[in-house]
């Protein structure tokens, strides 16, 4: 992440530019300043903190941009206009190492808006090593498909290998499954594929394959599409046929079956004598069409000051039983304004983000959730409270 660490200096002028960098407005709490900046058109913060008697500068993680040129724009601008004394920078450094191209590697706010295709798409969730979606991906070229990891060092793997192989077909996401398929289109998924998915023997509650997740994957698969689970874990496999006998009418159980490609994490228990289990159910029927709801916004006029926010925002995170709500930081622009920043929605993958107190006037700064389930009802908690009192 780009970042400049210098001798401890003064805050910079608001508003001020240089080279085409726009400082919009500081925003402090105890620790730490978020600095607003705008470049090249597109807004996002930098974070200004005391680290061993010294300053850091860096990209605040919540507010990512792209390209990271831009972030080293505004760590030049700032220290112009500073007038600090540097001690260390990466902001100049070119990293000659050979990096996986990310045309492949997407966001989830592109299927949520951006992904059209009039080719049959394929879903692999967890694809580990990569070694069953790199060969389905490289048999069938007709075919797009997608891949849900949640692991960083997978999804750097698979990219690498995607761009070893020229292959065109595949398009990458770290998201979790069971949120995913919100956005997808009804009745229009070929194949759905859960290999060895993590059992979650003694935490059920975790496990991707649910009631809900079977409702979703038949909504979003075609008619005749299907969803294939592939586990070595006898509790696993109960508790899914049990699933699959409850509330689908057409499947398939094979046991030991062979498949055309196998993953090291199946080659080993293979050599094991492991039994493993194949159950895959069938979609038939049309489902309806989905709508989204991407309204986001705070209905309602703010009666209370930021430091009276400040002070009846919960200090813990609220759970309820499928989101989150946690206020982390609060950072004061001034008497009537300021940022909170909150975690929201889904327990194994919340969404970051802040959300601007100005006045009257509340609205998400920058970035707004991506509309998921679990984001709209931690929208309205959050609506609730800060509208309410904490009450």
């Amino acid at each position: 992440m780009p970042h400049i660490i210098t001798k401890k200096h003064n805050s910079i002028k608001i508003p001020s530019s240089c080279d085409g960098v726009f400082f919009d407005f500081i925003a402090h709490c105890e620790k730490e300043d978020k600095i607003c900046v705008q470049v090249e058109g597109k807004t996002f913060l930098l974070t200004k903190l005391e680290k061993n008697g010294n300053h850091l500068i860096k990209l605040d993680a919540t507010t990512k941009i792209a390209p990271i040129i831009l972030a080293k724009k505004a760590l030049h601008a700032y220290i112009a206009l500073s007038n600090c004394e540097v001690i260390s920078s990466n902001i100049t450094i070119h990293n000659t190492k050979l990096e996986p191209k990310k045309e492949y590697l997407k966001d989830i706010e592109y299927f949520v808006g951006e992904f059209k295709t009039t080719k049959e798409i394929c879903v692999e969730v967890g694809f580990g090593s990569g070694r069953h979606l790199l060969y389905q991906a490289k048999l069938n070229k007709e075919k797009i498909y997608i891949g849900l990891e949640i692991h960083t060092p997978s999804i750097e793997q698979v990219l690498k290998q995607i761009r070893i192989d020229n292959i065109e077909n595949i398009f990458i996401v770290n998201y979790d499954a069971r949120l995913f398929l919100e956005f997808i289109a009804s009745n229009s998924i070929s194949q759905i594929f859960v290999h060895f998915p993590v059992p979650w023997d003694k935490k059920p509650h975790r496990r991707v394959m649910s009631k809900e997740f079977i409702d979703e994957s038949l909504r979003a698969l075609k008619i005749g599409g299907s969803l294939e689970l592939r586990t070595d874990s006898p509790l696993y496999y109960e508790y899914s046929k049990e699933l699959y006998e409850t509330y689908c009418e057409r499947s398939e159980i094979f046991k030991n079956k062979n498949l055309e490609v196998s993953s090291k994490y199946e080659d080993r228990w293979r050599r094991m004598g492991k039994d493993i289990w194949d159950l895959t159910i069938y979609a038939d029927k049309i489902s309806n069409s989905i709508i989204l709801d991407k309204d986001f916004s705070f209905h309602g006029v703010n009666k209370f000051s930021f430091k009276e926010i400040q002070n009846f925002l919960p200090l813990k995170p609220i759970v309820e039983n499928d989101y989150v709500v946690h206020y982390t930081y609060s950072f004061e622009v001034s008497e009537t304004k300021g940022l909170v920043h909150v975690s929201m929605g889904s327990f194994n993958k919340p969404f970051c983000v802040y959300i601007m107190i100005d006045g009257e006037k509340i609205n998400y700064f920058i970035a707004t959730p991506v509309p998921t389930s679990t984001n709209k009802k931690a929208h309205k908690l959050i609506e609730k409270i800060l509208f309410n009192g904490g009450n």
